[in-house]
């Protein structure tokens, strides 16, 4: 198996609704994103997805994000935008268009801060 993967960022304000402590309070991250996609055999040209498509389709996602109060997008709406919600907003964002070019979306990872990540995979059907 081969496997591809970018990165990415966005800054975005958050606050977590019912929790108890300082993250309750509006307040901010630059966030790191990491999503990764893989193909068992190569395409024609010889690769799993082109590095700019995989960019491209990662920024569908992350760019409306961008600069926003998370709390108030749709996405976040009934669910607190905690970095486990994000990045599986991500992956439902990316996994169909990723596989429109032939290969899988295996995780997505987003670090709220260098020392702190999440990672959302959904388990491969076999």
């Amino acid at each position: 198996m081969y496997k591809i993967s970018v990165e990415g960022q966005f800054d975005a304000a958050h606050f977590l609704r019912g929790y108890q402590g300082s993250c309750e309070n509006l307040h901010g991250h630059t966030y790191t994103i990491r999503a990764v996609a893989a193909r068992d055999k190569l395409d024609r040209l010889g690769l799993v997805l082109d590095f700019k498509e995989m960019r491209r389709i990662l920024h569908v996602a992350i760019d409306e994000m961008d600069h926003t109060l998370l709390n108030d997008l749709e996405a976040f709406k009934d669910r607190n935008p905690s970095a486990e919600h994000i990045a599986a907003h991500i992956y439902a964002v990316m996994q169909p268009l990723v596989e429109l070019q032939g290969a899988e979306l295996l995780e997505v990872t987003v670090w709220e801060t260098p020392g702190n990540s999440i990672t959302y995979s959904e388990e491969r059907q076999e």
